[in-house]
């Protein structure tokens, strides 16, 4: 019987080293565990600070891209602002001289240089607003005074004092209009 004694203390000895072991084997890949999932931990973590800077950083792009564009329109505007009375200037002027009977012929020299400089302001992306005939229109037009014209003309545009322009798109001078009541 001891020997059956013996072998059965060595079967216990060996369960519990078994045990030992499969238990410092779970200990060991739970903490092998831990350590993944830590370092996946980071690695999600550096990716998310990657992306946040790669879309600061387009951002950032298409901010400065736009300022750059904002820019060159502001000193468009400027120059085209400074502009603008000559042109009306000129336009007053034609306008009186292609008036039958005109005292002030407009010669063909000056035909050309107006031409011109329209075509420069237009590149440029100047155009100017019509307003005669138009429905009055307070985003457009500035009132100067209004006149009665009938039922057919009220809340229509009858004379334009001054023309308005937009640039781009964007109103930079407003009509200066005459309206029927």
């Amino acid at each position: 019987m001891t020997g059956k004694k013996k072998q059965e203390t060595e079967d216990i000895i060996n369960d519990d080293i078994q045990d030992d072991i499969q238990e410092e084997n779970h200990k060991a890949e739970s903490k092998k565990k831990a350590g993944k999932n830590e370092v996946q931990e980071q690695l999600n973590e550096l990716k998310d600070k990657y992306l946040r800077l790669i879309a600061e950083f387009d951002n950032y792009k298409k901010r400065t891209a736009r300022e750059r564009i904002e820019l060159e329109q502001s000193a468009a505007k400027k120059t085209l602002l400074a502009i603008i009375p000559s042109i009306d200037d000129f336009e007053r002027a034609k306008k009186i001289a292609d008036e039958e009977n005109s005292p002030e012929p407009f010669s063909e020299g000056v035909k050309l240089v107006f031409n011109k400089l329209n075509s420069a302001v237009k590149s440029l992306g100047l155009n100017p607003i019509d307003s005669t005939g138009e429905t009055f229109n307070p985003e457009l037009h500035e009132a100067i005074t209004e006149i009665d014209m009938g039922e057919n003309m009220k809340g229509k545009v009858i004379d334009t004092v001054e023309r308005g322009y937009k640039l781009n798109d964007h109103i930079i001078k407003y009509a200066k209009v005459v309206v029927g009541k």
